[in-house]
């Protein structure tokens, strides 16, 4: 499916829009269901691009489950494309109309914190914040365990290694990808205690395809021939790097057929759209709770997974035998 990602307008337009959560420019806020469709209002926060074939993507698309599951119970509505200075705007007016507002991503947390103590009445629930952060009174927290995810491309990336050199690059110098990247080293040895593991770069934009690129050929010139990565966009700059070098990297947390882009050993899969469905099927349960939630490999109905394109089955089954022993608590991972 081809998707066309929406540009932010000028700052002031931009600011109109959010202050009155349309769906013009960069700020997009469509009710998904008629006006007053659902006695139960969900308001949700996402920081990046729904079409961004990444973390907000993979959200967005449990967002649409979740409306289509509760159409004429909840209303839905949504914001897209926020810069960090206005993320307390865009989740104080959800606050102000809704019984649940989430957000996405750990570059919201200080913001839905502050904004959920202001609103002790509103539940609140952040999705991939810092995985050793507590709930408060009103805000649930949600770790999509993205470092299982990150420890499996670790692994596969060493076990399909020529050059014993691998690499990671993470879109933003947070404590979740700073987390993810030491994952991901943690898989690699485990996988290849001999591998060697670069120090992992942080491009500061998940979207920057551009600075992903050179990130990526920065890696491949020191000797690595297969990347991890956390990013959005910015790992089609990642794919083209790998193009230009003859390496390889490990997609997702959105997977593509395999062969659909040389440029991906495989992927890692992390269905981050499962926790809207979490909160949402809880609130209208009337059972919703503030707390923290660990989904991935060990949730009672896993969303992590790793695909591999073209490898032998030597390689499948380690990997499928580290995955056995994340699920079994025999290895872990934060």
């Amino acid at each position: 499916m081809a998707h066309t990602p929406l540009r932010r307008p000028a700052a002031l337009a931009a600011g109109a829009c959010l202050a009155l959560l349309t769906g013009c420019g960069g700020a997009s806020s469509a009710q998904d269901g008629p006006k007053d469709s659902g006695d139960l209002k969900v308001g949700v926060l996402f920081p990046g691009s729904l079409s961004d074939d990444g973390f907000m993507e993979s959200a967005y698309r449990g967002y649409q489950r979740a409306a289509k599951t509760h159409t004429g119970k909840v209303a839905f509505s949504k914001v897209e494309q926020v810069q960090a200075a206005d993320y307390e705007q865009a989740l104080v007016r959800f606050a102000t109309g809704s019984d649940l507002v989430i957000s996405l991503g750990g570059q919201t947390d200080a913001a839905v914190r502050k904004v959920a103590a202001r609103f002790p009445k509103v539940k609140f629930a952040e999705i991939g914040g810092p995985a050793d952060g507590k709930p408060t009174a009103n805000l649930a927290l949600y770790d999509p365990q993205q470092a299982q995810a990150a420890f499996l491309s670790g692994a596969a990336a060493a076990l399909l290694s020529k050059k014993d050199t691998v690499g990671f690059v993470g879109g933003a110098e947070l404590p979740a990808i700073v987390n993810a990247a030491q994952e991901f080293e943690r898989g690699a040895k485990e996988a290849d205690a001999k591998v060697k593991v670069l120090a992992p770069q942080y491009v500061g934009d998940f979207n920057d395809a551009a600075k992903a690129k050179q990130s990526a050929l920065a890696d491949y010139g020191a000797g690595a021939d297969v990347l991890g990565q956390v990013l959005n966009l910015g790992h089609k700059g990642m794919a083209q790097a790998a193009t230009g070098r003859g390496g390889s990297l490990i997609g997702g947390p959105v997977a593509h057929d395999c062969g659909s882009d040389k440029a991906y050993a495989g992927y890692v899969e992390t269905d981050i759209g499962a926790e809207i469905e979490y909160a949402t099927d809880h609130l209208v349960k009337g059972n919703w709770k503030a707390e923290a939630v660990h989904f991935g490999l060990t949730f009672e109905t896993p969303h992590n997974d790793i695909v591999l394109c073209d490898a032998d089955a030597s390689v499948k089954k380690k990997l499928d035998d580290l995955k056995a022993r994340i699920t079994s608590g025999e290895i872990t991972t934060r």
